[in-house]
C-alpha cells in the first residue's frame, strides 16, 4: 500500500541565509540575517540564471522506505549520497508492497501507465508469499543471505539515507514529481519536496520553478 512508501526527514545544515552568503562572498559580503526585499530577488536570479553553486552550501538527510524497483529508479540520481539496507547482513522477513490499484499499460507510449486492471484480490500476495517461503526455506538450508536474497521480487521494501544539496535534490524533484513520472516514485518525490519548501522555502520555490 501506499502509507509503506515513506520518506522521512533526518536532519539538515544551512538555510536561505546560507545560500545568499555563498554567492555574496565574492564581493566580499555577508548578511547575518536574511533580508526578504533584497536577497528573495538574489536567490530567484540565481536558480533562474543556473549559478548553482550557492545552492551546493545547504544540505538536507532522509531516511526512505521504498520498494526496490522505485529505489532503483532514484539511486540513478548520482548526486546524492545512498547508503542502502543490505540483504547480505539481515535477513529478518523482508516486508513486500502490493499496491492499492493495478494501473493497465498506456497505449501510445513505451513506458506509463493507464487507467485500471481488476486483479483477483489473492493474485498479488500470492507471489509474494511464494517468494518468502522460498527465501526462507534457502535459510534453512543454510544458504547464506547473500545468495537466498535473490529469489526475493522486486516488490519488496528496501531502506536507504538519502543526503544532499538543495540543487541535487531539486535536479531529482522536478523529474520525479512531473505527473508522468511513475506513481510510487512520485510518492517519495512529493514527500521531500514538501519538506525541503518547509526548510529552504526561498530557494526550494526559486529551484523548483526554473527550468
Amino acid at each position: 500500500m501506499t502509507d509503506m512508501i515513506k520518506a522521512t526527514y533526518i536532519d539538515h545544515m544551512g538555510s536561505d541565509l546560507s545560500v545568499v552568503n555563498a554567492a555574496r562572498v565574492s564581493f566580499g559580503k555577508k548578511h547575518d540575517t536574511f533580508v526578504a526585499n533584497k536577497d528573495t530577488g538574489l536567490v530567484k536570479y540565481l536558480a533562474k540564471h543556473k549559478h548553482l553553486s550557492p545552492f551546493g552550501h545547504a544540505f538536507a538527510s532522509f531516511h526512505v522506505k521504498a520498494p526496490i524497483f522505485v529505489a532503483r529508479q532514484l539511486v540513478k540520481h548520482s548526486y546524492l549520497r545512498w547508503n542502502e539496507i543490505s540483504r547480505r547482513y539481515v535477513d529478518d522477513e523482508p516486508e513486500f508492497y502490493v499496491p492499492e490499484v493495478w494501473r493497465g499499460r498506456a497505449e501510445n507510449v513505451k513506458q506509463g501507465s493507464a487507467g485500471e486492471v481488476k486483479l483477483p484480490y489473492l493474485v498479488p500476495h500470492e507471489f509474494n508469499r511464494s517468494a518468502l517461503y522460498e527465501y526462507e526455506t534457502l535459510l534453512e538450508a543454510g544458504v547464506c543471505p547473500e545468495q537466498a536474497r535473490m529469489v526475493l521480487p522486486t516488490s519488496q521494501l528496501t531502506e536507504w539515507i538519502w543526503s544532499g544539496s538543495l540543487d541535487a535534490f531539486a535536479n531529482m524533484c522536478r523529474l520525479r514529481c512531473a505527473s508522468d513520472t511513475q506513481y510510487e516514485t512520485r510518492v517519495v518525490a512529493d514527500q521531500i519536496n514538501t519538506e525541503m519548501f518547509k526548510l529552504f522555502p526561498v530557494s526550494w520555490d526559486a529551484l523548483m520553478g526554473a527550468v
